[in-house]
């Protein structure tokens, strides 16, 4: 090797942005490659934990961002330059799923492929969790916050967290994973994540290192340093106030906005964008998961009207059996919810009993019944089948996969969702006027995951919040479970049957 290769080597290996423009490609826009050119962001975070490593020898930091900021792509990036240039060094990789792994891993492995031959080390063991070079003793592996055991059997110098907001057991992951990184010099440690409400260990976590109070750095991304996030301004453009608020504080020009505008419209909630892209970590954190998801004003508002039903008549419930919980029963009929009866303490029998004589009247004649069949409601719907009323029962359940899967986490945040959208839309609904209704409406809050889908908050959640089970809206909100068309004439005289596919038209 030359003096003058030696240099280039050299420097490939001290500086990190001049390597990365020469050596790591990414996968572009267009679905080709390109070398990896650092955006604002991204030179803002290297900058932060360069400094940091300068005064402190080591790295510790908290990533709030936005998303599609190349967050991820970075700390990649970085790990993989450190571990393919030094000895004995492990990089960790946790993602909050089992897909975010593999597109982390894959990231890696396009770094490893398109490397140029000069600067690759010779691999080892290649599989689809680990990518080693045992001439260097160096390696690098991901892992799936899923499992709670991932990452403690080993040693690792750096440790990166992607999406930590979105980890089951966070806390749980953290004590385990992080006694396997020595608190030693030129270790690191990076938690990133775009918010997911307040009171989780992501939250803690960035609250106490914004505060000073722990060894780690807070480090934040805003949405609108990214250049692409942009939109051609036309001539009916004029801001609004919080418009002008943002252009005077934060200096956001018209194109910026125009595209603010077209993403809130997009994801059809301003909470969602804040959260997705927040303008600053306050904002970021203002989806907290106990804002209520129906407002108050919108179910009072119906309450107050009244609407004659029309179509056919459809019945949720929501059986329940022990402590507080109560079995509920809604019925609508189009854009009249009515008939709302709520009992303590029934059995399974006794709730079948109840759904009988509704299914048997003909004042109304019900097409549709939807039970809850977590719990006691298997045994009401599989009492109601044997009765014969196959063909009219469907079984929900709640945490069942969602028609609209790339809107909602579940079946009942699918419900809750079409229950909103019936509340809130053009055409005026009535609702019983029932103070109970109204604070179950009200009660449960949201979220929404990392990939952007709705997350109702759990019964559990709102129990340590001190509120009830909200047992008279899910069952409001079954009637929601799937479409239903009046039966012909002779339909109705079938006495046996199997239950529709929830989601389809019938």
């Amino acid at each position: 090797m030359t003096e003058r290769q030696k240099q280039i080597r050299q420097r490939l290996k001290d500086d990190f942005i001049h390597y990365s423009q020469r050596c790591l490609s990414i996968r572009s826009k267009s679905g080709g490659l390109d070398r990896l050119v650092l955006n604002r962001a991204q030179l803002h975070l290297h900058q932060a934990m360069k400094e940091q490593r300068r005064k402190k020898g080591r790295v510790r930091v908290f990533v709030l961002k936005g998303r599609q900021q190349g967050c991820s792509t970075y700390v990649g990036a970085r790990f993989f330059h450190r571990v393919t240039h030094g000895r004995g060094m492990r990089a960790f990789i946790l993602a909050h799923d089992m897909e975010a792994s593999r597109n982390l891993f894959a990231m890696t492995k396009r770094f490893y492929r398109n490397c140029p031959v000069a600067v690759r080390p010779v691999a080892g063991k290649d599989n689809e969790r680990e990518l080693a070079f045992p001439r260097l003793g160096s390696g690098y592996r991901v892992g799936t916050a899923g499992s709670r055991s991932a990452g403690r059997s080993m040693t690792v110098q750096y440790f990166h967290g992607s999406e930590v907001a979105f980890w089951p057991n966070a806390r749980e992951h953290v004590a385990g994973v992080l006694q396997t990184v020595p608190d030693a010099p030129g270790s690191e440690v990076v938690f990133e994540s775009t918010a997911n409400g307040m009171g989780n260990f992501f939250h803690a976590g960035w609250q106490a290192a914004e505060a000073g109070d722990s060894g780690y750095e807070a480090v934040f991304l805003p949405w609108f340093w990214q250049r692409e996030y942009r939109s051609e301004v036309g001539d009916e453009f004029r801001p609004d106030d919080e418009e002008r608020h943002l252009m005077a504080v934060l200096g956001l020009t018209p194109p910026q906005l125009v595209w603010r505008r077209f993403k809130i419209r997009e994801l059809g909630d301003p909470l969602l964008f804040r959260q997705e892209y927040p303008c600053t970590p306050d904002e970021a954190f203002q989806n907290t998961g106990e804002d209520s998801f129906i407002q108050a004003a919108d179910v009072l508002r119906a309450r107050k009207t009244e609407e004659p039903g029309s179509g056919p008549v459809v019945v949720g419930v929501d059986p329940a059996r022990f402590g507080d919980d109560r079995t509920a029963m809604v019925f609508r009929q189009g854009r009249r919810a009515f008939g709302l009866r709520s009992w303590s303490g029934k059995d399974t029998m006794e709730v079948a009993g109840l759904c009988r004589r509704v299914l048997e009247s003909d004042t109304p004649r019900v097409e549709r019944l939807f039970v809850d069949a977590g719990g006691l409601g298997a045994g009401v719907v599989d009492r109601l089948r044997e009765m014969g009323f196959g063909l009219r029962v469907s079984a929900v359940q709640f945490g069942g996969r969602a028609a609209s899967q790339e809107r909602y986490r579940n079946k009942r945040a699918e419900m809750w969702g079409e229950l909103r959208e019936w509340l809130t839309g053009e055409l005026p609904v009535s609702l019983p006027d029932e103070d109970a209704l109204q604070s179950d409406l009200t009660g449960p809050g949201y979220s929404y995951d990392s990939q952007g889908r709705l997350v109702l908050e759990p019964k559990e959640r709102m129990r340590q919040r001190g509120l009830r089970s909200p047992d008279i809206a899910d069952a409001l909100a079954l009637t929601f479970a799937a479409p239903v068309r009046r039966a012909r004439p002779q339909q109705r005289f079938a006495d046996r049957g199997e239950d529709l596919w929830l989601g389809e038209r019938s």
